[in-house]
């Protein structure tokens, strides 16, 4: 019905290598092609913290809005993959309704586990809505 990516680091060495490669990084096959199915057709794609990179990779082509908060180096590796970044707070979420795909900053700011979870649980009832 829908797909969320958990972020971490774990997302930005192990569904990719953005962390190693930046920009020019490479999704595991398996991981884009699952983002591909589920978005071609028409479900809802969530994704946390630095997970949006992993998007931005795939989905670059489409133009998705997303968030990574307001970290200018990383927002613009995403914006060179062909994302659209858009600036959001700790405890925000940001929605591209047309692509169907919801981010959240989580720890790319967060300073303590409430604020990562007022964004996550805000990625998450937004996602289950759109499913």
């Amino acid at each position: 019905d829908a797909l969320m990516l958990p972020g971490g680091f774990g997302a930005a060495k192990n569904l990719c290598d953005l962390a190693v490669r930046g920009p020019a990084c490479e999704v595991h096959p398996e991981v884009a092609r699952l983002i591909r199915e589920v978005h071609d057709a028409g479900k809802p794609v969530a994704a946390i913290c630095i997970a949006p990179a992993v998007l931005a990779k795939v989905l670059g082509e489409t133009h998705p809005e997303l968030t990574i908060g307001n970290d200018a180096d990383t927002a613009g590796a995403l914006e060179s993959m062909g994302a659209t970044h858009m600036e959001c707070p700790v405890r925000e979420f940001v929605v591209d309704r047309e692509r169907k795909i919801i981010t959240s900053p989580a720890y790319m700011l967060a300073q303590s586990i409430s604020e990562a979870a007022d964004g996550i649980e805000g990625t998450v009832t937004a996602l289950l809505e759109m499913a």
